[in-house]
C-alpha cells in the first residue's frame, strides 16, 4: 500500500542535475519534486573543497525545511568532494551519483575495465576511479572540460561538439591507454550530469563495443530500488493507481535568476519548469 507521495529533493549547482530528475520522472511519477540549483556560485569546480561543501550543506539543510524526505545530490562535483559532510549534516537518507554510476558500470563491464569521463574537478578527485577499483574494475580517466559549455550553449548536436568528443574520446580509447589501465575498456562512464543530453552523440562516436553507462538514469534507479524498500512508498503499487494521481509536482529553487533557470532548465528537463522560486541563502 502506497501511504504518502515522496517528497524527494535534488541538490546541484546548476541545471545538469536536472537529467538526474528526468530519469527520476520516468521511473517514480507519484512523487513530490524539490529542485535546488545554486546558479549563483556556479561552477563549483574550481572551488575548494571546504567552499563546496558549505554551499551544498547549506542548500540541503533548506531542502529539507522544505520538506525532503530523501536527498539526492544531482552534481557531480559535490558527491565527489563534500558527500561525506553532507551526509552528515542531513537528517534524511543521501543519495550521490558516484556510486550508483560506478555500480552500474561495474556490472556492465565485462572485462572489468572502465573509461570515465567528466569535468576537470570530478576528475581530479578520483571518486569514479577509487568507487570503481573498489568494486575490482580498472579505470582509466579522462576530463572533457569543453563539454558541458557545449551543451549550455545547446549546441548536443553540432558539428563542433561532435568533432571535440571524437578527439576527447580518441584519447581516452587510444592504445597507449594501455599504460594506465583500461586500454581494452568495454564500458563508457558518463561521470557528469550534463553528459545525457550528448549521449546520442557520444554513442556514434564511442567504438561500437563499447557499452555506455549514464550515472544520472542510474541514479534513478538506486532512488527507485531504495524506495521500493521503503515502508511508507512502494512504487510496485503505481499500476494499482489512478492515472491522474500520478502526476508528480515539481518544485524548483534558483539563487539566481529565475528566468534564466526556467529557459535553460527547460532544455535539460526535457519538460517545462515552472514554479521556479529565487532563493538567497544567507553565507
Amino acid at each position: 500500500m502506497l501511504l504518502h507521495r515522496p517528497t524527494i529533493g535534488l541538490f546541484d549547482s546548476g541545471v545538469g542535475g536536472l537529467t538526474v530528475l528526468r530519469a527520476l520522472l520516468d521511473h517514480i511519477p507519484n512523487a513530490n519534486y524539490l529542485y535546488f540549483g545554486d546558479t549563483a556560485r556556479l561552477p563549483y569546480g574550481s572551488k575548494s573543497a571546504a567552499t563546496i561543501a558549505h554551499y551544498a550543506v547549506g542548500a540541503v539543510r533548506y531542502l529539507q525545511e522544505q520538506g525532503a524526505e530523501l536527498l539526492i545530490i544531482a552534481c557531480n562535483t559535490a558527491t565527489a568532494l563534500a558527500f561525506n559532510e553532507i551526509k552528515a549534516a542531513a537528517t534524511v537518507d543521501v543519495i550521490g551519483v558516484v556510486e550508483p554510476g560506478a555500480n552500474a558500470a561495474a556490472m556492465a563491464s565485462s572485462n572489468k575495465k572502465v573509461v570515465v569521463i567528466g569535468t576537470d574537478a570530478t576528475i581530479s578527485s578520483h571518486a569514479y576511479r577509487r568507487a570503481l577499483e573498489a568494486r575490482g574494475v580498472e579505470v582509466r580517466e579522462k576530463a572533457c572540460p569543453l563539454f558541458v559549455p557545449l551543451v549550455e550553449e545547446g549546441w548536443v548536436e553540432h558539428p563542433v561538439t561532435e568533432q571535440v568528443a571524437k578527439i576527447y574520446l580518441s584519447e581516452a580509447f587510444s592504445r597507449n591507454a594501455h599504460e594506465t589501465g583500461a586500454g581494452d575498456a568495454d564500458v563508457l562512464l558518463l561521470g557528469c550530469t550534463h553528459y545525457p543530453l550528448i549521449k546520442p552523440l557520444l554513442r556514434r562516436v564511442a567504438p561500437d563495443h563499447i557499452a555506455i553507462v549514464d550515472s544520472a538514469e542510474s541514479t534513478a534507479q538506486e532512488v527507485l530500488r531504495q524506495l521500493g524498500n521503503s515502508p511508507t512508498s512502494n512504487p510496485a503499487t503505481l499500476a494499482d493507481r489512478d492515472e491522474s494521481k500520478l502526476a508528480a509536482q515539481l518544485k524548483f529553487f534558483a539563487t539566481d535568476s529565475a528566468e534564466k533557470f526556467t529557459r535553460m532548465g527547460t532544455r535539460f528537463l526535457g519538460l517545462p519548469v515552472e514554479d521556479v522560486t529565487h532563493v538567497d541563502l544567507k553565507e
